[in-house]
């Protein structure tokens, strides 16, 4: 399938459903977790049950969270963001699924929004569910608090995101296989697709009968059965799309 033939079959989609990685945020300015010079290589991972289990390790993870704050805080959506917050403003994206944390898919105006890997806007209370935001946790953790816990229940604080060796949050798993499920036109924006069972997501909507488009920098697994290919920047190519539609 051609770009403009992409195009076309956009701009007649009411079912889209988009999917994110961490190719998106880079373009506003967000380091990435995986690569080379990525947040991973320069930090000690904290499993879940080190920070279930040590203060220690809570201590190490709020620090590391605290640090990356502002950077995430500060970004601004870009003009990838904004061509799926425009699909959804048009009535034809279906769901936004992202694996990203740092809210920009909402900041840039889309409602339904699907957070595979959680978000680190907000932080929440493992024991009681109680939620805070990030601002507030991280100015505790500034004054000298510096593993935080929960002032209603006194459980342990922590960002409302998903850890190595923590569970999938099943809502969100579930709201993204049925959209996967029921739409016409799957568009893949800066994934690598090498993390299940995310990755598993794209081809779920091929086998169900959507197109599959996948623009992202380098090569994916799953270029080979996808009807699109475009590697080239998030925020050049996908407004092309859609302008052409």
């Amino acid at each position: 399938m051609t770009f403009e033939q992409t195009a076309e079959l956009i701009a007649q989609s009411s079912r889209i459903v988009g999917f994110t990685g961490a190719g998106i945020s880079t373009e506003s300015g967000i380091p990435d977790f995986r690569s080379p010079n990525g947040v991973w290589a320069n930090n000690r991972i904290i499993e879940y049950s080190e920070f279930i289990n040590s203060r220690a390790g809570r201590i190490e993870y709020w620090r590391q969270k605290v640090a990356m704050w502002p950077e995430m805080r500060d970004a601004q959506p870009n003009a990838g963001h904004q061509a799926f917050a425009e699909l959804e403003r048009q009535g034809r994206l279906r769901a936004m699924i992202t694996q990203n944390i740092d809210g920009l898919h909402q900041r840039a105006g889309n409602r339904n929004v699907i957070e595979l890997h959680g978000t680190t806007v907000e932080c929440e209370c493992l024991t009681c569910g109680a939620r805070i935001s990030m601002d507030e946790a991280v100015a505790r953790v500034e004054s000298g608090d510096l593993a935080p816990e929960c002032d209603a229940c006194g459980g342990l604080l922590k960002p409302a995101t998903i850890s190595f060796g923590q569970s999938m949050p099943a809502l969100a798993m579930k709201a993204a296989v049925e959209a996967c499920q029921d739409c016409d036109v799957f568009i893949v924006a800066g994934s690598s697709l090498v993390v299940y069972p995310a990755a598993s997501l794209p081809e779920l909507a091929k086998e169900s009968g959507a197109a599959l488009v996948i623009i992202n920098r380098t090569p994916t697994p799953l270029d080979g059965i996808a009807d699109l290919v475009v590697n080239e920047e998030i925020g050049k190519a996908l407004p092309k799309l859609i302008d052409l539609a």
